[in-house]
């Protein structure tokens, strides 16, 4: 009888431990950038979510392959000291869909980004619905991609200064072929809370294409009018939307 009771015990302390961590107050952020802008250009949102208090951790993923850049993400994760958030821009949300089963991870936020279900790539997505602007290059070898730079303001950071979306231009970062084409396994969004930014302007990922992945996977969605450059225009208005997640995850 001692030894059910004990057994009892601990199968309930441990239940009451797993709750307490699921519903702990999430102050860690990590964000996955996107494919041809790395992680610099979220520097002002970051600088808001951290006078919010928030620790906030770019990951500078290769984006040599989607499988690189899981890896690169759950480095990062393993850092996290409690709870996080995982924040994914653009080709970074394929990337937090798998990344995002690490037992560190609270909850999901899309940005502008690209919502795979199981056995989809970014290019089956893309080509689904495609953006308007269609601008992308392959390099010699035929094995990296980058926009054009010369369309690069326009396609990418419209709604940028001029100046700043010059040097977005001349410093992306060139995605890998197979990083486009990798498909997915099993989404963390099935498991996990998730929050989605619809860039209304966007002309890299076309934003009705943001929303049918959003309302299939039962997003939060937040539409806010701007380029896909949202989280580098409208940094004050992404950083609510983080912060608001990471409340909401902590429940």
């Amino acid at each position: 009888m001692k030894r059910r009771i004990s057994t009892f015990a601990l199968a309930f302390a441990t239940s009451v431990i797993a709750f307490a961590a699921q519903a702990a107050e999430v102050k860690n952020i990590v964000i996955v950038h996107g494919a041809l802008a790395d992680g610099s250009s979220w520097r002002k949102a970051t600088e808001i979510l951290e006078k919010r208090g928030f620790n906030v951790t770019i990951v500078q993923q290769p984006i040599t392959s989607l499988a690189d850049d899981i890896a690169a993400t759950n480095r990062v994760l393993d850092l996290q000291d409690g709870p996080t958030l995982l924040v994914g821009h653009s080709y970074g949300g394929m990337v937090i869909t798998e990344a995002g089963h690490s037992p560190h991870v609270a909850g999901l936020v899309y940005v502008a980004a690209f919502q795979p279900d199981k056995g989809e790539s970014l290019l089956s997505l893309a080509s689904s619905k495609p953006a308007g602007g269609m601008n992308i290059r392959e390099t010699k070898d035929g094995k990296y991609l980058y926009i054009d730079p010369a369309a690069f303001p326009g396609d990418f950071a419209a709604d940028l200064p001029k100046d700043e979306a010059r040097f977005l231009a001349r410093s992306q970062v060139f995605a890998a072929k197979e990083a486009f084409s990798a498909k997915v396994g099993n989404p963390a969004w099935h498991t996990r809370k998730s929050w989605s930014i619809v860039a209304t302007e966007d002309r890299s990922i076309n934003p009705e294409l943001e929303r049918d992945m959003a309302r299939r996977a039962g997003s939060d969605i937040t539409e806010i009018k701007a380029s896909h450059a949202v989280f580098a225009s409208q940094p004050e208005k992404v950083a609510d939307v983080i912060e608001r997640a990471a409340r909401q995850a902590g429940k």
